[in-house]
């Protein structure tokens, strides 16, 4: 367990770094982060309190959080993608003319 809870750590520490750098931009796109956010830690509570009322191990908890954390891991790490990845891609392409 200690080594789950270890890697949970510092992928929670990675995790923490994308999502500041999103917030930092401002906006909707930060707005809409800090709402998804939040949502995602109640559910991931209330998730982990109905696990531990059923006898979930301690480790089994741990695996759940991970599982939300690798999740934002996976959405937060493109964070110049989509319509920000055009912009930025027409932005480059214009300067070379």
């Amino acid at each position: 367990m200690v080594n789950s809870l270890m890697l949970l750590a510092f992928e929670a520490n990675g995790v923490i770094a994308l999502r500041m750098m999103k917030l930092m931009r401002g906006g909707r796109i930060a707005r809409r982060e800090a709402e998804l956010m939040v949502s995602e830690k109640v559910h991931a509570a209330l998730e982990a309190s109905a696990s531990l009322i059923a006898g979930a191990s301690g480790d089994e908890i741990v695996r759940q959080y991970r599982r939300y954390v690798a999740a934002n891991a996976k959405r937060l790490g493109g964070l110049n993608s989509g319509r920000s990845r055009k912009r930025a891609l027409r932005r480059t392409q214009s300067r070379r003319k």
